[in-house]
């Protein structure tokens, strides 16, 4: 692949029109993204601490919520063209570079760290038939998940287009197993046991009660927002696009499949076992719903559907959180080493250090008790930076009017989407926890040395104004959180 500027004036020539991505492979790049291992783990995540009505309740919350930031991105798609890097840009473009790092930032993290949740998931499944992998972070997966991230890393290395054609091939391999389970769960589906206990409620003597609506709303949140990350994987690959239109009909036609398919899995196994039963149930849970319907041969197929399905997820986050260091080491957010590309067009640099973090985190997931939850959690809290932002940025476009004509009826319909999409960033912000939030704290803190080099590179100030107040709390938060997990108060692993 020739090489892309990730700025507004682009070169384009035949050899680089070529190597654009249609709209195919972009809705994979969405599909594949989101629908990974989390679709896979679904009956327990959302039954673990709720009732089905209350998982009900947080469907149609995020369902409104996603569908809004879909929309965020499909309009600021075609606004906004000369921005080509998805969230981060418009971070940067709505809110000044700090902000606009700290959503880069926040969403490397995001990707690098969900790729070492999708390692313990396909690792724990491989256990269904090699039972030395255990549950997916022992010495033996480690080992494992070690070969696969380089085996992966010399893929990515060899180009980006052909990458994304090995997606293609793994998301369509991946719905296989989805529907199959789909069909059978609406076979076996029990009326009665769907409906018992409905809302969660204790027993007559206090027992067996879940919480209140809210409480078991809020707990299913990071695990929606958790499989639908992915969903501005067209976004980021909105300067790699043949047509400036299909980023915008890829998100949205990703986002529709993708929550059909969440909704069914989750709300079909209500209807198969007790919330006792999901909740008991390991990594993948879809695969001990799938034995109680028709026995073993079911949850090796759902074991063996995870491994391609979180394969393919594993590559798409690959290629998205090395996609995002390489831009802003182009456009001098991060460090120039970061922008660097080889002979074929792909990151490397930004590859490599996107890899080697993933194998340091490889190594901690050993002294984790649940590897999994915990890093999709991170990743999950990680992500909020960019999500909301990139729905704040719509609001203002659509207050102020820049990028809209006179009379230009859309404004009022974008000021709503993107006022929705915020106000459901912040949702999430409150769902997700101080313990969380602080260790995320944690993790952004080192950021802001790799964004003083970067602006030093450059001659120019590390911070402006507003931006040393952020700089700082995000400092305290972090010594906060150091101090806490020191002590034992809250658990990194």
């Amino acid at each position: 692949m020739s090489t892309t500027a990730i700025t507004g004036e682009q070169h384009r020539t035949t050899s680089e029109t070529t190597h654009k991505l249609t709209l195919l492979p972009l809705i994979a790049l969405v599909v594949g993204s989101m629908i990974g291992g989390g679709v896979f783990n679904l009956p327990s995540d959302m039954s673990r601490q709720a009732s089905p009505g209350a998982i009900l309740i947080g469907w149609l919350i995020t369902g409104v919520g996603m569908l809004m930031l879909a929309f965020v991105y499909q309009r600021l798609a075609l606004r906004k063209p000369d921005l080509d890097a998805g969230p981060y840009a418009y971070a940067k473009a709505g809110f000044g570079p700090f902000v606009g790092f700290n959503s880069a930032w926040g969403y490397w993290l995001s990707a690098f760290l969900g790729n070492v949740a999708y390692a313990v998931a396909i690792f724990s499944a491989l256990s269904y038939f090699f039972p030395v992998f255990g549950d997916g972070n022992n010495v033996a997966s480690i080992l494992g998940a070690s070969i696969c991230l380089w085996l992966v890393h010399v893929l990515v290395l060899g180009g980006i287009k052909q990458a994304a054609f090995v997606n293609v091939v793994t998301t369509i391999a991946k719905l296989v197993p989805l529907m199959a389970f789909v069909l059978v769960a609406i076979i076996g589906f029990n009326l009665d046991k769907f409906t018992f206990n409905f809302w969660g409620s204790a027993d007559a003597q206090g027992a067996g009660g879940l919480g209140s609506i809210l409480a078991q709303v809020k707990s299913t949140m990071l695990v929606t927002l958790w499989v639908f990350i992915g969903i501005e994987g067209a976004s980021v690959y909105s300067g790699r696009a043949a047509r400036r239109s299909d980023v915008g009909r890829a998100t949205v036609i990703g986002f529709c499949g993708a929550l059909a398919i969440y909704v069914l899995v989750s709300m079909l196994a209500t209807g198969v076992l007790t919330q006792p039963e999901l909740a008991a149930q390991k990594v993948p849970s879809m695969a001990g719903v799938m034995e109680a319907l028709v026995g073993r041969w079911g949850a090796a197929l759902v074991s063996l559907g995870l491994i391609i399905s979180v394969g393919g997820a594993f590559l798409s986050w690959t290629l998205l959180c090395a996609e995002i260091p390489y831009t802003c080491g182009r456009d001098g957010t991060f460090p120039r080493w970061f922008g660097s590309e080889n002979a074929n067009g792909s990151p490397a640099n930004s590859l490599w250090a996107t890899n080697l973090l993933i194998q340091a985190f490889l190594l901690l997931s050993l002294f984790s008790k649940s590897a999994y939850q915990f890093f999709y959690f991170i990743a999950s809290v990680a992500i909020l930076p960019p999500y909301v932002f990139s729905g704040a940025y719509a609001l203002k476009l659509a207050i102020t009017g820049e990028s809209y004509g006179n009379g230009d009826r859309g404004r009022n319909r974008d000021a709503l989407i993107g006022l929705v999409a915020t106000l459901y960033g912040l949702w999430l912000v409150y769902a997700a926890g101080l313990e969380y939030l602080l260790m995320c704290a944690v993790l952004f803190a080192p950021g802001i040395l790799v964004y003083v080099k970067a602006r030093a590179e450059h001659g120019e100030r590390a911070f402006l104004g507003y931006e040393s107040v952020i700089a700082a709390g995000i400092v305290v938060l972090a010594l906060a959180a150091a101090w806490l997990m020191w002590t034992g108060r809250i658990s990194p692993l």
